[in-house]
């Protein structure tokens, strides 16, 4: 039986969880750093080009419930005017509509950075279930927005309490002046508090962040059995990697086995070890492994070189060094040049003199490169 203590998820996310939750779209956001950054951005807004704003939209407001008394009667006149509001209520509207769409964008991008996922469009009917819905809301996620709620209900009516108890002066001056004026004073005192009770939500957002970020790491982790899977999965399972590392294992001996026969000569310990040599003048700087094994694969060697006529020359210390040092498909060692070339040579002498071929006693091997049975 497994341990349920293992089964805890108190591991930290890998960064394959990581991206897969990223393809998934399930990233970490914050609701009230995006809705701080657009009343802080249309606040600013307000206060800048306030003035402006209000004169256009009075402006367009007149021009709306005006209708020169010849143009009532003529539609072409009507939809002339009508097309001359729409173009600019629209240019009114563009820049809040733009920096909208800059600001939400911005506070995405700042938490989670960008990400495009169609998953996260699919629909989730769980979220119609009452219960999971009841469970979410007494959950540790529930509890935190309820602080969150309270919190910026708090820090936001203490802002506007605050700013209007500095303005109380101003607010009650605003009964001695003419409407129009204190229609104007009001108006930049709204703004003005509009502007800090923005920044007064920085706070929440400042809060709002760092948990954030704490859950979706929280949702993310992982438990020891999790982590292991997901090694075992990145590398592969165990036995299909046997099978895969058998079969590319045959493939190579077969490939080596169908080279013995093109090799000028194999040279043998003489049963345990054979290795298959090819020297081609101009293309190799010095001769090349064609096949090597041991035992049953030397044997192998050794018959389909008999098949088809190559040269078998017995020299045991030669073979061991060659089996041990050099590489397959690769040109031998530097150091075992002049003991191939002697047995380049004597094969040539057999080729040319059979009786009059002399094996070389002494095969020069370097005492590095000698190997003892």
């Amino acid at each position: 039986m497994a341990d349920d203590s293992a089964q805890d998820k108190d591991l930290p996310a890998s960064q394959r969880r990581r991206q897969q939750a990223r393809e998934k779209g399930q990233v970490a956001r914050s609701r009230d750093l995006t809705s701080s950054l657009l009343l802080l951005g249309v606040a600013a807004l307000a206060s800048g080009l306030g003035g402006w704003f209000y004169a256009s939209a009075q402006s367009l407001l007149h021009a709306g419930l005006t209708v020169p008394a010849q143009a009532a009667h003529d539609p072409q006149a009507m939809l002339h005017a009508a097309a001359h509001l729409l173009r600019s209520g629209a240019l009114l509207l563009a820049p809040v509509l733009a920096l909208t769409f800059v600001l939400a964008a911005a506070g995405g991008v700042a938490m989670g950075g960008w990400v495009f996922s169609t998953t996260a469009l699919a629909p989730d009917f769980s979220r119609l279930d009452p219960v999971k819905g009841l469970q979410r809301m007494l959950s540790l996620t529930g509890l935190g927005e309820l602080v969150k709620a309270v919190l910026k209900a708090l820090v936001v009516g203490a802002v506007v309490v605050l700013v209007l108890w500095q303005q109380r002066g101003s607010l009650l001056g605003l009964l001695q002046v003419e409407p129009a004026l204190a229609q104007t004073q009001l108006g930049l005192l709204a703004a003005r508090a509009f502007l800090w009770m923005a920044a007064g939500t920085l706070l929440v957002a400042a809060i709002d962040v760092p948990w954030q970020l704490f859950q979706m790491n929280r949702q993310l982790r992982m438990s020891r059995q999790e982590l292991q899977d997901e090694l075992r999965e990145s590398e592969g399972n165990p036995q299909i990697k046997q099978k895969l590392r058998a079969l590319q294992r045959e493939r190579a001996r077969k490939r080596m086995m169908a080279a013995v026969p093109k090799a000028d000569v194999v040279v043998t310990n003489p049963t345990h070890y054979a290795v298959a040599l090819a020297y081609e003048e101009g293309k190799n700087r010095a001769p090349v492994v064609l096949a090597m094994g041991a035992d049953r694969v030397a044997a192998r060697i050794r018959d389909i070189a008999a098949e088809h006529g190559v040269a078998v020359v017995e020299a045991a210390p030669l073979a061991r060094a060659l089996y041990h040092h050099a590489e397959l498909e690769q040109e031998i060692p530097v150091q075992l040049y002049n003991a191939v070339a002697l047995l380049l040579a004597y094969v040539f002498q057999l080729r040319v003199s059979p009786q009059a071929a002399q094996a070389p006693h002494d095969w020069a091997i370097p005492a590095d490169f000698v190997v003892d049975e």
